[in-house]
């Protein structure tokens, strides 16, 4: 978040519209698509939906 809306002034509207191939474009996107995977897994249980 700090590299996109403090170093590149994005506005917080335009990051939070962006889709995660967008963000790791920016961010040089090496992950492997299972780390994503788990990492997306890890985000969804710290974040869970509400029912």
């Amino acid at each position: 978040m700090t590299l996109f809306l403090g170093e590149r002034a994005m506005a917080p509207r335009d990051f939070w519209s962006l889709t995660l191939p967008e963000i790791g474009a920016v961010l040089g996107g090496g992950a492997s698509p299972a780390t994503r995977r788990a990492d997306l897994a890890r985000l969804m249980e710290a974040f869970p939906d509400g029912e």
